[in-house]
């Protein structure tokens, strides 16, 4: 199927036809007009001179029924099966009073023709069926009592033809229904997997600036509160913490640049130019400069690890050191990288005493969620809760690709 051309102002997709504007056989002439026609049809070959005198109205009485149809039809559409009824009961009279009107018979074929094609199959086969019998069998009676020539096989095979169009003319209307249907459930897929992929972005646009932001944030909070507070007792002490303040809003300011370039660049592009643990130190470093102890442990062994994982379990580990910058109160923080089997364990752990975390930097409660999301997305799982002497954030990477496909490393590292 073509592709519908795509409003230029708005962008939006012209509306699709409904079911009623299915075409029909006419779609362009009113039903009036047809109607119209259709009672000419019926009504001139009662008066037209014809030189077979059984085709001619033998009374005033026949020239009612030859001419009666006309005002049948019109009903066809509403009542199909009484309409064709009330025309054969017509034909019938008129031929059994002498007469062989073709205005009557076409009137017939006419409304053979509608029932089909206002009824389903399973309605119309019989009633068609019935109505091819009943003309055929009352032409033979009258011609074998009367000698006329009723015309019974011509008849009887033009009522049967008509039945037969407007089944096809139906089984037509249906199929481009369904066609219309179907393109309109494509449509509506497409819409969906469009706000999808909108509500995708949006969430890799928020994991990508908290990531970039919420741990340099924090170190500077966290060292502006020592400078505050050292600035008349120690001062060399606030100038270090100053230095760190400066050296941190360099870096956030570089990381956003990074980011929004990620953002402009095709997913492959952006995932390459995502920090992974081989900047490992410089995070570590900045949390050492604001005077905690922080223990790396790398037990990997030097082997590779899959650039998705990679990209996610740097994210792990800054927040960990994010939130224990937040939350913790020891100034102590351990970090553990291990190799299990086939799994990378990425784990960052933090003592917790009883002094109350820093009143100046509330939870925001949306950086687990989305580092739960990244784990997820290639086919790790994250835990996160208070253990033995703190607080534990743990996550399970898998060093093989999952089995859903290679888009789930894409999404995590977005």
């Amino acid at each position: 199927m073509v592709p519908r051309p795509a409003d230029r102002q708005t962008g939006t997709m012209p509306p699709l036809p409904t079911i009623d504007t299915a075409p029909h056989l006419l779609p362009s002439v009113p039903r009036w007009v047809r109607d119209v026609v259709v009672a000419v049809l019926v009504i001139v070959p009662a008066f037209a001179p014809v030189p077979f005198p059984e085709l001619r109205p033998s009374s005033p009485f026949v020239y009612v029924l030859a001419v009666l149809p006309a005002a049948v039809l019109p009903f066809r559409r509403r009542w199909p099966r009484s309409a064709l009824a009330a025309c054969i009961g017509l034909y019938v009279a008129a031929l059994v009073l002498g007469t062989l009107s073709p205005g009557a018979a076409l009137a017939v074929v006419i409304a053979a023709f509608g029932v089909p094609d206002r009824l389903d199959r399973r309605a119309a086969a019989p009633v068609s069926i019935a109505a091819v019998g009943v003309v055929v069998a009352s032409s033979i009676v009258v011609e074998l009592t009367t000698g006329m020539d009723t015309r019974f096989l011509q008849i009887g095979l033009s009522v049967a033809l008509a039945g037969a169009i407007g089944d096809a003319t139906r089984s037509r209307r249906a199929y481009v229904v369904a066609v219309i249907e179907r393109a309109r459930r494509a449509e509506q897929t497409r819409e969906a997997e469009a706000s999808r992929r909108v509500t995708e972005e949006r969430l890799r646009i928020a994991r990508d600036l908290h990531d970039a932001v919420a741990h340099q944030i924090s170190v500077i909070s966290l060292n502006a509160g020592v400078a505050s507070s050292a600035l008349e007792t120690r001062p060399e002490r606030a100038r270090e913490a100053l230095a760190t303040i400066r050296t941190a809003s360099r870096d956030v300011l570089g990381e956003i640049g990074s980011m929004l370039t990620i953002l402009r660049t095709p997913d492959e592009v952006g995932i390459r130019e995502q920090p992974g643990l081989a900047r490992l130190a410089d995070v570590v470093e900045s949390v050492r400069v604001a005077g905690w102890d922080v223990v790396v442990r790398d037990e990997r062994d030097g082997e590779p690890v899959p650039l998705g994982v990679d990209i996610v379990a740097y994210r792990v580990v800054q927040e960990g050191l994010t939130n224990a910058l937040k939350h913790g109160t020891a100034r102590r923080v351990h970090v553990l990288l291990r190799r299990d089997g086939d799994d990378l364990e990425v784990v960052v752990t933090n003592p917790l005493d009883r002094i109350p975390p820093d009143p100046e930097l509330p939870p925001s409660g949306f950086g687990l969620v989305g580092l739960r999301e990244r784990v997820e997305s290639v086919g790790g799982a994250l835990e996160a809760g208070p253990a033995p002497g703190g607080f534990r954030l743990a996550a399970r990477l898998p060093l093989t690709p999952p089995a859903a496909g290679g888009r789930a490393s894409s999404g995590g590292a977005a």
